[in-house]
């Protein structure tokens, strides 16, 4: 592939790309924990449960592929392998094997907490010391659905 002319250095494509690799490892864990949990969800409310996971996880899946397309547009390869995010996420793919909602719930807040707190500490970094304001753009945007994600989970706990 022709390396992009795009206004960024290649050295800030490189780091910009590695801060994009955690956050898309961190996003297809997510996406991967919030699938088994629409998977063996158990309850009274299982029917509701379910299908707001379901809303969710597909959320996920279209969040993993525009982060990975980032990447990519960035000139550099989309790490793809489950060992590659195991080693780049900052979340766990082990969940506490209570299949309630509200256990569910909680788990998932919690995922989507760390993945808001990283995001906001690479805004700034991203936009001023890597000149990629667009990039910056959109992980802010990738921020503020984690946000509302996490507003409606918070929303569900007793």
């Amino acid at each position: 592939m022709k390396t992009p002319n795009i206004g960024i250095s290649t050295e800030n494509r490189q780091a910009i790309a590695d801060q994009l690799s955690k956050i898309l490892a961190d996003e297809f864990i997510l996406y991967s924990k919030t699938l088994n949990f629409h998977w063996n969800i158990e309850g009274a409310d299982f029917h509701s449960v379910h299908l707001y996971l379901e809303t969710l996880y597909q959320e996920q899946q279209e969040t993993v592929d525009t982060v990975a397309e980032k990447i990519r547009a960035l000139g550099h390869y989309a790490p793809a392998t489950l060992k590659k995010y195991l080693e780049l996420t900052h979340l766990t793919e082990e969940t506490q094997g209570k299949n309630d909602s509200q256990s569910i719930f909680a788990e998932l807040l919690q995922d989507h907490e760390s993945i808001i707190i990283f995001i906001r500490e690479e805004i700034k970094p991203i936009a001023d010391q890597m000149k990629a304001d667009g990039i910056s753009d959109y992980v802010t945007g990738l921020m503020e659905q984690h946000e509302k994600t996490a507003w409606m989970l918070r929303s569900h706990l007793n």
